[in-house]
């Protein structure tokens, strides 16, 4: 069966007239009124960049300030030569992909329910959006009470486990609900985004695909998902970025314990908790630059012309 796919307008097609002068004078006005917002919003995320890649460059405690010392590149070896930094990352590389593929699944359904639903559609959507709205660390000590073996549900409802299972007394059972709490948290967030790119499929090609003769999944792999792949981008970049910095539900749930550090809270420990601002800002620099990497391959991955999926020239 053929694939389905919408395509972007043709330059040489494009019959839009010339803006006029008022269009182009209310551009520059919304220009000069961002500006002033854009350069405080530099000048307040790019100070604080700088600053700890300064700060890197130093054996640096503030238990000790005087004893400052320029170490040049130091810190990042000791950081990468540090077999707890790689555990960190693999932990923090575990989640994002476990909990962003299990909320890409869950996310979809609840999109498609959002976007087929024709009745109590207000308070379905809703429903589905509200987790959502609940703040982390109040999800987070939900979901900890909840897996807690004294006075949870968890394992009442789990006929698999004993009624004093500790979920939180080994490295495994923890992770797992660690990445529980994450998944009821932000899938909503997920869907959300899905359910903007399921609404830019066109029902014309739906239609024209079931005169075709094509079967739902059919329909499925070969219309929507493809013309939902800029949306499904986007939402996958988002939540792997948020879900690579994780650290609240880890602050809450286990204080890292049993081995369940990422990146941001081994980053915490060195700064709030022994002051090392030297190394801590080296493993701040390096989480940085490691989301930088994460962002890079999720869009080569995709291989998505954001300006085509948007029909722009």
């Amino acid at each position: 069966m053929t694939t389905y796919v919408q395509t972007a307008v043709d330059p040489a097609e494009d019959t839009r007239p010339p803006d006029s002068d008022r269009s182009r004078a209310e551009n520059s006005l919304a220009r000069k009124l961002v500006a002033p917002a854009l350069v405080l919003m530099l000048l307040v995320t790019a100070f604080p960049m700088l600053r700890a890649l300064y700060l890197s460059l130093f054996n640096y405690s503030l238990t000790d300030p005087d004893a400052r010392e320029f170490v040049g590149l130091a810190n990042y070896a000791t950081a990468l030569s540090d077999w707890l930094f790689w555990k960190t990352t693999l932990n923090t590389v575990g989640i994002m992909i476990i909990t962003v593929a299990v909320e890409l699944v869950i996310g979809f359904a609840f999109a498609m329910v959002m976007h087929k639903v024709i009745f109590a559609r207000g308070v379905i959507r809703t429903s589905i959006l509200i987790p959502y709205g609940v703040i982390t660390v109040v999800s987070g000590f939900a979901w900890q009470f909840a897996f807690s073996n004294t006075n949870g549900f968890v394992n009442s409802w789990l006929p698999f486990t004993p009624d004093d299972f500790n979920w939180f007394g080994q490295y495994w059972s923890s992770m797992l609900a660690i990445m529980a709490s994450e998944i009821w948290k932000t899938t909503p967030f997920m869907s959300l985004l899905l359910l903007a790119g399921l609404a830019q499929v066109s029902e014309d090609m739906l239609e024209a695909a079931k005169v075709d003769g094509a079967t739902w999944w059919q329909r499925l792999f070969k219309v929507i998902l493809p013309n939902m792949r800029a949306a499904i981008m986007v939402a996958v970049l988002f939540r792997a970025l948020d879900a690579y910095r994780i650290f609240d539900n880890i602050f809450v749930m286990t204080a890292g314990a049993n081995g369940t550090e990422s990146i941001s809270f081994l980053t915490y420990r060195q700064v709030i908790e022994q002051f090392q601002l030297g190394i801590g800002s080296a493993l701040s620099v390096l989480l940085f630059l490691s989301v930088l990497v994460v962002a890079f391959v999720i869009v080569k991955l995709f291989r998505v012309n954001l300006a085509d999926a948007r029909q722009e020239s």
